[in-house]
């Protein structure tokens, strides 16, 4: 027997071979992620005239994002789900009902712990004052552990009964009538409870999160291995259905850990009276410790809510001067040095008031010293931003694997498919994970911010402070007075800028009259026609629809529900008329989403309506467009949709004075359903008509031939 020979290549022929496969995968993903992204910087750099800040920074982002998306694709395709598959056909042939269920709710739990996405929950916090929404500040902040958690809980029950769903052949309707309804209830009742009502904007967007690029695949896949076995594999509902579920138990589990939370925390209150000492021991629950709330006073919260906190003025400074002189408890509250200056010195500078800072250095002299020195920018720490994000992605796919080859090793006995290239391919979704969290924090999330922050410059004027500069050694002398049309004196000086000489108004509170420094902040606004006009409201819901329609378009995985669709309907709903109902859908959801944030409209008003139509049109619809219309909003909501609107979000909420900037994403998810179930209804009538003219014809056939 001849010896088998190993081939060897070189570098550059192995790089040859692979090339090609590499630059299709990389276009994939720049196909999915370019339109989306070019369209929000163009509009923010040409229709509001906002350059992009830290803009290499983002783009580095971006890149990354793109590659950690190509290495975690592949990695699905590669080890994720053939192992899946291969555990969703066999786990039914060899194992009891309460088997398959349990694995289902695992499945399900941890597929919801690797969603790229997810991360965006924990990290959307930041924004929220304890003292305006409570338990919205309590979720996202120290139970944000615990709120990721029920998602994933949620889309494991869901998982379970899609799986009895395939395995009876239940219809959908009956869970779309308890859940909506029930979800409905719930939402109606926290209306009107102070707390509750914050937590509902998160609650629906959190549907939306769950239905990502990993559960949805491995979902499907041990979905239909259960259809195969009952033999409905081949119907035309098989495999459709179980992303809704995995969108509403979300919903019902953070509203029910809401509710479990809410005798938790206080009401929300004013500012002075939330952090009053009186009602210190409500206010410490929201905080991991004594140490981690008078940080969030010091950097967060304001110089009303420092005094409230600590009994007055006096004692706040006080309390400024004891921690000036303890550096182990200024770095707890205050972090580490920075250069030559404590971090209660730096504070002091950055953001302290006058009094503040005398109180940290002690005398005008010392105050004067640090002022001088060169300013040092806080650069970030690769270090600890590539173990963070290494230790989250290991955790979540070696969390994912586990209990799959635990199964198809113990309970199975079966060999792991292709072994080498499932083990690559788990790596591959590792460092996919690493290098795609990196890229969000590094450029989705500050982009999606940055825009969402200047986007209310259509028709109001905001501040721009990424473009603010500090004039040392202010003179007062050199600002002069002027007089405007309506007889008012308006104080103005020169200063060169960018090498050119430009005019400022000058306005006392800028000015620091112990530090000799005058800051000036730019503002921008409103750029069509009047404060508030409705010019301006208009191109900015515009602005949604066209991201909404523009971003949906580009989801590779509408385009393969489009393809699926126009099989199993046999070309009566064609894939292009799919695409563009979901993707309008989706427009005008994104475009309601903004204008509840901007006129801060209660979610219940915009969430009851919809759905109560909903539930009419699938009373209406048939068992097919259910399946079909219901899950065509799982395909809106990618890794990179997802991400960018939660951000864009919160960016308009913080700059139009919202208390929170959810609900977007659950308004992309309600409008496409919608528009998909009509457009369902046209084809079954139109359909309807053809058979009905083909029997008829068929009739006069027969009868032609009988006489």
């Amino acid at each position: 027997m001849a010896r088998k020979e190993k081939i060897r290549l070189t570098f550059s022929q192995a790089l040859a071979l692979i090339g090609p496969y590499i630059k299709q995968r990389l276009m994939e993903q720049i196909k999915s992620v370019w339109l989306i992204i070019l369209y929000l910087i163009l509009f923010q750099t040409l229709v509001l005239g906002i350059p992009i800040a830290e803009a290499t920074g983002i783009a580095f982002g971006i890149a990354l994002v793109v590659v950690g998306l190509t290495f975690f694709m592949e990695g699905l395709l590669l080890g994720l789900m053939p192992l899946g598959e291969v555990v969703g056909v066999k786990l039914p042939q060899k194992s009891s009902l309460p088997v398959i269920l349990l694995f289902s709710v695992v499945l399900g739990f941890l597929a919801t712990m690797a969603e790229p996405a997810i991360q965006v929950l924990q990290s959307a916090g930041a924004a929220v004052k304890p003292w305006k929404t409570p338990l919205l500040f309590h979720l996202l902040n120290l139970k944000a552990d615990v709120l990721v958690y029920s998602v994933g809980a949620g889309v494991g029950i869901a998982v379970m009964f899609g799986m009895l769903r395939f395995l009876y052949n239940w219809s959908l309707k009956p869970f779309i009538y308890i859940l909506i309804g029930g979800l409905l209830a719930l939402t109606a009742y926290s209306h009107f409870d102070a707390n509750l009502a914050y937590i509902l904007g998160l609650a629906w967007d959190c549907g939306a999160v769950t239905t990502g690029p990993v559960t949805v695949p491995l979902v499907l896949a041990l979905g239909i291995g259960i259809s195969r076995m009952t033999g409905s594999g081949d119907s035309a509902s098989a495999g459709f259905g179980v992303v809704t579920l995995a969108s509403l138990f979300p919903i019902l589990a953070v509203l029910s850990l809401a509710l479990t939370l809410r005798v938790q925390v206080p009401e929300p209150a004013p500012v002075g009276q939330f952090f009053a000492p009186e009602n210190r021991p409500g206010v410490e629950r929201l905080f991991e410790s004594e140490a981690s709330m008078q940080s969030y006073l010091f950097q967060s919260a304001g110089i009303e809510a420092q005094n409230a906190y600590y009994g007055g003025q006096e004692a706040m400074l006080a309390a400024l001067r004891e921690l000036a002189g303890d550096a182990e408890r200024a770095a707890q509250i205050f972090g580490p040095p920075t250069g030559t200056l404590s971090a209660v010195q730096r504070w002091a500078l950055e953001k302290g008031t006058e009094a503040q800072r005398l109180a940290v250095f002690g005398n005008e002299a010392a105050l004067a010293a640090a002022a001088a020195q060169p300013v040092s920018v806080p650069a970030i720490d690769p270090t600890s931003l590539l173990l963070r994000n290494m230790r989250a992605a290991v955790q979540a796919i070696a969390l994912l694997a586990a209990p799959m080859l635990l199964v198809l090793f113990l309970i199975l006995r079966e060999r792991l498919p292709q072994p080498d290239e499932c083990l690559l391919g788990l790596f591959f979704a590792i460092l996919g994970m690493m290098i795609f969290s990196i890229g969000i924090e590094l450029g989705l999330d500050r982009l999606g911010r940055q825009v969402g922050s200047n986007l209310p410059a259509s028709f109001k004027e905001i501040e721009l402070p990424d473009q603010r500069f500090d004039i040392k050694n202010f003179d007062q002398g050199l600002v002069q007075r002027a007089i405007n049309a309506d007889g008012e004196v308006e104080r103005f000086f020169f200063t060169q800028k960018e090498g050119e000489i430009v005019t400022l108004h000058f306005h006392e509170s800028n000015y620091d009259a112990t530090t000799g420094t005058y800051s000036f902040v730019p503002s921008r606004g409103p750029l069509f026609g009047h404060v508030g006009g409705l010019a301006g409201l208009v191109v900015v819901l515009i602005f949604a629809f066209i991201m909404g329609y523009g971003a949906t378009l580009a989801e590779p995985a509408l385009n393969a529900l489009g393809l699926t669709v126009e099989e199993i309907t046999v070309g009566t709903f064609k894939k292009s008329l799919l695409m563009q109902a979901v993707a309008i859908g989706v427009g005008i959801g994104i475009a309601v989403g903004v204008a509840k944030i901007i006129w801060d409209l209660p979610l219940v008003y915009l969430l009851v309506p919809p759905y109560l139509v909903l539930l009419a049109i699938t009373k209406l619809s048939t068992e097919e467009f259910v399946n079909i219309g219901w899950d065509s909003a799982g395909v809106t909501t990618g890794p990179i949709t997802v991400p960018l609107v939660l951000a864009m979000g919160l960016g308009i909420g913080g700059e139009v004075g919202v208390l929170e900037g959810f609900g977007i994403l659950s308004m992309a998810s309600v409008f496409p359903i919608l528009s998909v179930l009509l457009v369902g209804l046209r084809v079954t009538k139109r359909r309807n008509a053809l058979l009905r003219e083909e029997e008829r014809q068929t009739q006069e056939k027969e009868l032609a031939v009988g006489a």
